[in-house]
């Protein structure tokens, strides 16, 4: 399998603690509802949030064009059943990238959140 593009970011979780606290619409324009209701049923949602948030830059990276032309609502990454984060691509991203497997990791530590993103032809 070919790769398509590779990323990866971090970002301190009281940063999205601090935005999400600041400006109710601010969940609303990064996060999906299924993202949302993930993270607010968590002990540690910010973790959650934050992760989710570098995992969706990293995946911007990797397709090499940055958040643009889509919305970070069009990618939303859930968990399946072991725990493992799973990207779903919607709306025009989705068309675009339909011929492409995307893989990520998130992990925490006590104030950062990183990602790493995967794109390759299937």
């Amino acid at each position: 399998m070919d790769v398509v593009g590779i990323g990866n970011d971090i970002i301190e979780i009281d940063r999205i603690k601090k935005a999400i606290e600041r400006n109710k619409n601010f969940k609303y324009k990064v996060y999906t509802d299924k993202e949302i209701k993930y993270a607010e049923k968590s002990k540690f949602p910010y973790n959650i949030y934050a992760g989710r948030f570098a995992a969706k830059e990293a995946i911007s990276k990797a397709f090499g064009t940055g958040v643009r032309g889509f919305l970070l609502t069009d990618i939303e990454i859930l968990n399946n059943e072991l725990g493992k984060p799973d990207v779903i691509l919607k709306n025009e991203i989705k068309k675009k990238y339909e011929e492409t497997e995307i893989m990520v990791t998130i992990s925490h530590s006590k104030e950062n959140a990183i990602a790493m993103a995967l794109i390759q032809k299937r």
